[in-house]
């Protein structure tokens, strides 16, 4: 089955043909390193991160970048507000970022092979803003450089809205250097206090839409077979860059797929740290076990939007709890983990990680109810393919539901459990009852099996 994708530039879906068979390029728009990330902030980190991995799987190969934007203005004012120079806020949240991630598991065959920062392409900055000022797409003007919006025709194709709609639409900067008042900044100019580099139009520092431009450039080429970022970077940031891009290079295309995942709604309202309605990253893998809040992130396609919750996370972790007690209750059976083949269909059919979901719980639930070893060995392997092209049930079971705890505390638990087990023998029921309750209390939860009486945390 051929991989096909929703391509936001011809708003269909479409066969995915990379222009080199053997190492597909994708660019996925990363964070901006001033504070920690909500879990909005993550979603295309982990769901582009399935794409990464099934392409790896196709083609046996990927440069896949995701960049790093750690000069910008409100890095400028936290590092301002705490008397440090930017890269005492950016080393800070960059590492936390790359910590956060992979506790989602954004790490392996999901992970960027390629992590760009713009303060270490200034030179490709600049070379890129050169060009473009020499082939009449941009101008300098009091210090800055400027991209002429009137120069590319194409301006809007991706976003489909007309350029004076989008500009109304828009916190555009009005300012009397502008020819007019569409065109965005490619460079501006650094009072002393800011951080700065030297430059044909004096100190200054790039805008933000140059800099995805130049990195991409740098590590993929003029063109790259995939884009990927939120459905909000769609205007200005995304035409933006193609805008420069396709000017920088003579016309050639910049982005052949452009794919945007869906945002995460909180309360009610669109999760953003503007509105004040966010959960951060850093602090739910914190509260929550981290393969929970990937599951949650998977369980509705990319492109919709995903009301966030703490019901979500609930029945995410129930969810699990059922998945990893089904491998618990296969035991030792040895399986070789083997992506089923219906899988790697939803998943080839534009990322559809809500049906391949739907597949790991049919195989659970078959494999539940199978007796013969060699079907359980069989759906044993399949569930664990199926996770390993997710990114879950990749743990032992036994550190899945005990997780969190001690050794000894495990220990402690077990005897009890035990003891509850002959009391009921001996029909001491008021000792039994009474050992149900401190542990349900702990938050304990028993569970009778065919194999006997099994425990896990709530």
């Amino acid at each position: 089955m051929p991989l096909r994708l929703y391509n936001s530039l011809t708003r269909r879906v479409e066969p995915f043909d990379p222009l080199d068979p053997a190492s597909p390029t994708m660019y996925v728009c990363g964070p901006t390193v001033y504070n920690y990330v909500h879990i909005g902030n993550a979603r295309g980190p982990v769901v582009f991160g399935v794409l990464a991995a099934l392409l790896r799987r196709r083609h046996g190969g990927l440069r896949y970048a995701r960049n790093i934007t750690d000069v910008d203005d409100k890095i400028n004012a936290a590092a301002a507000a705490q008397g440090v120079p930017i890269t005492a806020i950016t080393d800070r949240f960059a590492a936390a970022y790359r910590e956060d991630m992979a506790a989602l598991g954004v790490t392996g065959t999901f992970a960027p092979d390629i992590e760009p920062e713009a303060t270490a392409h200034i030179g490709t900055i600049i070379a890129m803003i050169q060009r473009l000022i020499e082939s009449g797409h941009a101008y300098a003007a009091e210090g800055h450089a400027l991209f002429s919006v009137g120069s590319f025709a194409q301006y809007g194709q991706l976003s489909r809205r007309d350029p004076e709609e989008m500009l109304a639409g828009a916190r555009v900067e009005v300012a009397p250097y502008k020819r007019d008042p569409g065109d965005f900044v490619l460079w501006k100019p650094s009072t002393p206090d800011l951080p700065g580099w030297d430059s044909p139009w004096g100190r200054g520092r790039p805008g933000w839409h140059i800099e995805c431009s130049a990195m991409a450039e740098a590590h993929l080429g003029p063109t790259i077979d995939i884009h990927a970022g939120g459905i909000d970077l769609q205007f200005p940031h995304h035409e933006n860059e193609v805008a420069q891009s396709q000017c920088a290079h003579g016309g050639a295309t910049f982005a052949r797929f452009w794919l945007h995942n869906g945002m995460l709604n909180f309360g009610g309202a669109k999760m953003s740290k503007s509105l004040g309605n966010v959960e951060k990253v850093h602090d739910l893998v914190r509260a929550h076990p981290p393969e929970a809040l990937r599951y949650a992130l998977l369980s509705a396609h990319y492109r919709q939007p995903l009301d966030w919750s703490d019901a979500l996370i609930e029945q995410s972790l129930r969810t699990l709890d059922r998945l990893y007690g089904t491998l618990r209750d296969l035991g030792d059976v040895a399986a070789t983990p083997v992506i089923p083949r219906a899988v790697e269909d939803a998943l080839e059919d534009d990322l559809n990680t809500p049906l391949a979901l739907a597949e790991v719980a049919r195989i659970a639930s078959e494999a539940r109810r199978a007796t013969d070893a060699a079907e359980r060995a069989r759906l044993k392997g399949e569930l664990l393919g199926a996770g390993l092209a997710l990114g879950v049930l990749q743990q032992p079971a036994a550190e899945w539901f005990n997780r969190g705890a001690s050794g000894d505390d495990d220990a402690r638990i077990q005897a009890l459990v035990e003891e509850r087990a002959a009391a009921k023998q001996g029909r001491d029921f008021a000792r039994a009852d009474a050992i149900r309750d401190q542990l349900a209390g702990e938050g304990i939860l028993l569970e009778d099996t065919p194999q006997g009486v099994r425990w896990k945390r709530g």
